[in-house]
């Protein structure tokens, strides 16, 4: 089940609608809601997903940008408490491994991670080459449109 709703960013976003259509794909598929996570637009043209973490160290996390995909994994390596003769009685702080994969739009590179307070943060900016932006083209009137003279009919006529 869903719980979150992206309509609110459809309706101020022009042409980041298929940022987000890729982004709901991402959850689609009946994956489960661990860890949670928040996507955030921070800018313009940059966003963040913050991916609640606790418990895992930096060496047990790894981020992988490959293509249009950002996928991010944790494996717990070393027992909780660190001492083996310890029995935990009730485990209430998940601990188990997951893989998380986020489909991005064109042009989306992943510009910095970092861990704070249990939060891994990811920030992404949207950096549009300037072949693919637009241009703007001037429109003139029939009167002051360039005459093209053909020099062979130039040659005809002399």
């Amino acid at each position: 089940m869903r719980t979150y709703d992206l309509t609110p960013f459809y309706r101020s976003t022009v042409g980041f609608d298929r940022f987000f259509n890729l982004l709901d794909q991402a959850t689609a598929d009946g994956s489960p809601g661990y860890p949670p996570y928040n996507i955030e637009r921070t800018g313009e043209n940059a966003y963040r997903i913050s991916v609640a973490v606790s418990g895992f160290s930096q060496s047990e996390l790894s981020i992988v940008a490959k293509e249009n995909t950002l996928t991010i994994k944790g494996e717990k390596t070393a027992s909780e408490n660190g001492n083996d003769n310890s029995k935990v009685l009730y485990r209430g702080i998940a601990a188990r491994a997951f893989e998380r994969a986020f489909q991005l739009a064109d042009f989306v590179q992943v510009k910095n991670a970092s861990l704070e307070n249990g939060l891994l943060h990811v920030d992404l900016v949207r950096e549009i080459p300037e072949a693919k932006k637009p241009r703007s083209i001037p429109i003139s009137s029939g009167a002051e449109a360039p005459q093209v003279v053909d020099g062979s009919a130039a040659k005809v006529a002399a």
